[in-house]
């Protein structure tokens, strides 16, 4: 769109740049009049004059109006600004009153809709969204939001500030987590915090505070694992266990991102009867890696994951006997080690129950992914998708390239036998899961641009979605 022209203002002399505009008693210098206003003005000031000059007519013209002219003046003015004060102090209510129901609706975004407990297993994929996405279900596209605003908070939480000590940790504690978010009434308490680190092995790439007391010299925070409250958990209609990924911030990462090669899952530890199941190296890697030296990556965010998720499912599957769901959520990066960590949760069994004296029960695990990019080869797929019956839900903007990666050659769009085919070379991927397509250009609220990260930002994602 092309740029309007200035406008540009004439030269005027003192005489005449002066402003027409009475400066009354009372009135503020900024307020700025609609053109109906001016057309009532100008209108009072000759009317005004008329009778000052009837009721002045047998005096001098240079002496000055008479008492009632000066007393219709004063009427005539304060009879405008009364009709101007009027008119602002609506206009100032309409504002709060739209401050209001802005702030109604985003508390809202942070809590499940109240008819959401009979339909929560549908929402969480149970039939693959068949139904759901075209038109799209409004109270699905509810708790799309809700799960990317959880998202979205690992962003809000991270500490950028390189002369901070906390640099590249959360700036919250655990406790005050959502409170310092504006988000208190998300009805999750965070249990965990996560913490991830990558041997790669290049000095000053990682996330760092330049202060000598910084609180990890290797370490960066990625995210955190909530429990839904007892209130919320009636809403839900189960207790939702959900862990949330942050997506790429640190160098380190995005070098990890850059490692576009398949690494045999087994090969990390992960337990895998087909040795064919591989992921990207740089994904599993950042998943899996530890550093003894460090107090809080002494443990890969894998251990910390599999043991956390494992303390509430025996809390409260195996315990209390309560209905139970695994959600997973990420944004760009945070979209892949959602995945990765929602596969190895159902390869490792923790989505396996057995309440005492009931029979065993299978826990939903759902993969709530934006803007994500591929993990995995063919069989990987496979196995998420038909063996261990996971559900993924990936929202992409048409647009962004992220979710093009890995796999530009041999991907899920390809004929089967050139997947097949393909399946043992490094640049064979496919995405697993069900696609919910978004295209920014449709949008008449967000402005085309050239730059690439706006196709990406998880905030615009959300804003598609909210329609």
């Amino acid at each position: 769109m092309a740029a309007a022209a200035p406008h540009m203002v004439p030269p005027t002399s003192p005489a005449t740049s002066r402003s027409k505009v009475p400066k009354w008693s009372g009135l503020s210098a900024s307020l700025s009049f609609s053109p109906s206003v001016q057309g009532r003005t100008s209108s009072l000031r000759h009317h005004s004059r008329i009778r000052a000059s009837s009721a002045g007519r047998d005096a001098s013209p240079n002496q000055p109006p008479s008492s009632s002219a000066m007393k219709a003046i004063t009427e005539d003015v304060e009879m405008m600004q009364q009709r101007e004060d009027r008119r602002v102090e609506k206009a100032q209510a309409k504002e709060k009153a739209d401050a209001r129901e802005r702030e109604r609706r985003w508390q809202e975004s942070h809590q499940p809709r109240d008819d959401l407990a009979p339909r929560w297993r549908e929402v969480a994929g149970r039939d693959n969204w068949v139904g759901m996405l075209d038109p799209f279900d409004p109270l699905l596209r509810a708790e799309l939001i809700r799960y990317g605003e959880f998202a979205q908070a690992c962003y809000d939480a991270f500490d950028f500030d390189p002369y901070s000590r906390y640099c590249g940790g959360c700036k919250y504690s655990r406790r005050s987590f959502f409170q310092s978010l504006d988000m208190a009434n998300a009805g999750y308490e965070v249990t965990r915090y996560l913490y991830a680190t990558s041997n790669v092995k290049l000095p000053n790439f990682s996330r760092r505070s330049k202060r000598n007391n910084a609180w990890s010299e290797s370490a960066n925070w990625i995210g955190y694992i909530a429990v839904s409250d007892d209130a919320t958990t009636v809403r839900l209609g189960r207790r939702d266990i959900v862990v949330c990924w942050r997506g790429t911030v640190t160098q380190l990462e995005f070098i990890a991102d850059l490692v576009n090669f398949h690494q045999p899952v087994y090969a990390e530890g992960i337990p895998c009867p087909d040795r064919s199941v591989q992921v990207a190296a740089g994904f599993v890697n950042l998943y899996t890696d530890k550093n003894t030296d460090c107090r809080f990556s002494s443990y890969s965010v894998r251990d910390q994951v599999l043991a956390e998720v494992r303390r509430q499912v025996l809390r409260y599957a195996e315990e209390r006997g309560e209905e139970i769901s695994i959600s997973m959520t990420g944004h760009s990066l945070g979209g892949a080690l959602a995945t990765l960590s929602a596969y190895d949760v159902a390869e490792v069994g923790l989505n396996r129950v057995r309440p005492a004296g009931g029979n065993e029960r299978v826990i939903p695990v759902t993969v709530y992914s934006f803007a994500g990019p591929r993990l995995g080869n063919e069989p990987f797929k496979e196995r998420f998708e038909e063996i261990l019956g996971l559900k993924s839900l990936r929202v992409v903007n048409v647009h962004d390239v992220v979710p093009k990666v890995p796999g530009l050659i041999i991907n899920e769009n390809v004929p089967e036998f050139m997947r097949r085919a393909g399946a043992a070379m490094p640049w064979s991927y496919c995405h697993v899961g069900v696609k919910l397509a978004l295209d920014h250009k449709r949008s008449p609220f967000l402005k085309d641009t050239a730059e690439a990260s706006c196709f990406h930002n998880l905030e615009a994602y959300l804003h598609l979605l909210d329609g």
